[in-house]
């Protein structure tokens, strides 16, 4: 069954509070609470997110208005319609303007009440959406398909379809480029939860004083330039999925605050003082092993336990090779700039077949890329394919770019080395941060640091 979405009615004439509360209560997809007066409004806002608020405008004390710009700070995701008599249709149209959804005039028909929180709840996800989605835009490349028909991949998806069934949580364990993610989405495809949002946090990519404000937002005032209010991703996702990936690189900081959420549903934004709660689900995915994390003090035992209720393993590419000539065939045809398809030769598609793959499904994809631009014709030849087993020679920098003698810094040193190591490992940052002894998060910030274009 779907999850319900959340209402609140605040009005202060009883008999339209109960009636309210009882009309839209029997509706099996709503979860009504009421409230009295604009200051009990303001307290269950506080301790609960709410997907549509129904207010009266005219309160006594704490008024409409006043529960509006609260709401328009504290939880602007949360859509507001405004119930009001004839005679204040003029007030209730400048509410629009404070940033209400829409107005409803007394006596109340029905049936509009139903379209237009429905109307109204739609709006939030297209809200919700297109936040996401520009974060989503600069983090995520890569398709959203499952290919594959291997019998390691075709276990992993009929596993991953049967856990979504339930509401435990899942870890997802695999080396980098394997399709964490694209697992992740289907098992929030096929929950009850498909018609909430799914909130992916990458919480390698996030500097960890960032990371809890990400998580659980933070007041106005917090920390220098909280110059607003701000809802935390798990408020985003309240009632759907929330994909913590890479979440084995959280700070030993921040693991206790995960832990106690994930617990009891319940937080606080950073620097405020009240008690939030929401009902998600958590899927998570790393490519470390936890346990050994867990070995070297490094992550709390407590925390792997209450993530991996039901952990998913997933293959590499090189335990599914029978998968790299259909995801060979897609990649060439999602990466085709025009209508004519390059094909692969005979002897481009063995090296493809023999290769290691390192880099995974993600690594394939880049080198499938990267050897259409390569190739002159319409046939990718082995030589088009950057593979470190078929490299006529190791990258070096342009003369006029590459820093040698007493005048080079260590700056201009290690920006050149991190850039070879790079293009010799076709961009994958995992491997890379390996060789470079170094953890990806460091090679993250030294990526934005010195401006390399780098693949997703």
């Amino acid at each position: 069954m779907a999850k319900k979405y959340n209402l609140l009615v605040v009005d202060d004439e009883e008999p339209l509070r109960q009636l309210l509360e009882a009309e839209l209560g029997d509706a099996a997809e709503y979860a009504v609470d009421v409230a009295a007066d604009g200051g009990e409004a303001i307290n269950r806002i506080q301790a609960k997110v709410y997907d549509v608020i129904l207010l009266d405008i005219r309160m006594p004390r704490v008024t409409g208005i006043d529960v509006l710009k609260f709401v328009q700070e504290y939880s602007p995701t949360t859509q507001v319609i405004i119930l009001t008599n004839y005679a204040d249709i003029k007030t209730a149209i400048e509410t629009i303007k404070l940033g209400a959804y829409d107005f409803l005039a007394k006596p109340y028909d029905i049936e509009e009440i139903f379209n237009t929180v429905h109307r109204a709840i739609e709006r939030r996800q297209l809200f919700i959406d297109n936040k996401l989605m520009k974060s989503e835009l600069t983090r995520k490349a890569g398709s959203n398909e499952l290919v594959g028909q291997s019998p390691a991949f075709v276990r992993l998806v009929d596993n991953a379809t049967r856990f979504a069934e339930s509401e435990s949580f899942i870890l997802i364990q695999g080396a980098s480029g394997t399709g964490k993610e694209l697992i992740a989405n289907l098992i929030h495809r096929r929950s009850s939860r498909n018609n909430r949002p799914f909130v992916a946090v990458n919480c390698a990519s996030i500097p960890d004083a960032l990371l809890e404000s990400e998580l659980f937002g933070h007041e106005k005032g917090a920390f220098t330039n909280a110059f607003a209010s701000k809802q935390g991703l798990v408020e985003v996702a309240n009632g759907g999925t929330l994909f913590l990936d890479e979440v084995g690189d959280i700070s030993p900081a921040i693991q206790p605050k995960l832990l106690r959420f994930l617990e009891t549903g319940e937080f606080r934004r950073v620097g405020g003082t009240n008690l939030l709660q929401v009902d998600i689900r958590v899927v998570s995915a790393t490519n470390k092993n936890l346990r050994d994390e867990v070995a070297a003090g490094r992550f709390r035992e407590d925390l792997l336990y209450r993530l991996n209720v039901v952990t998913l393993p997933m293959p590499s590419l090189r335990e599914r090779a029978e998968d790299i000539p259909l995801l060979s065939e897609y990649f060439l045809k999602q990466k085709a700039k025009s209508k004519n398809v390059k094909t692969l030769s005979p002897e481009a598609a063995r090296l493809l077949q023999k290769y290691h793959w390192p880099g995974n499904v993600r690594e394939l994809e880049h080198a499938i890329e990267g050897a259409i631009l390569l190739s002159a014709g319409e046939v990718i030849d082995e030589n088009d394919l950057q593979l470190s087993v078929h490299r006529p020679a190791p990258f070096s920098p342009p003369a006029e770019a590459a820093p040698s003698g007493a005048g080079a810094t260590l700056e201009d040193l290690e920006r050149v080395h991190i850039e070879r190591v790079l293009r010799e490992n076709n961009f994958n940052r995992a491997r890379t941060a390996e060789l470079l002894g170094i953890s990806k998060k460091t090679l993250y910030l030294k990526i934005k640091r010195y401006g390399f274009s780098v693949p997703d």
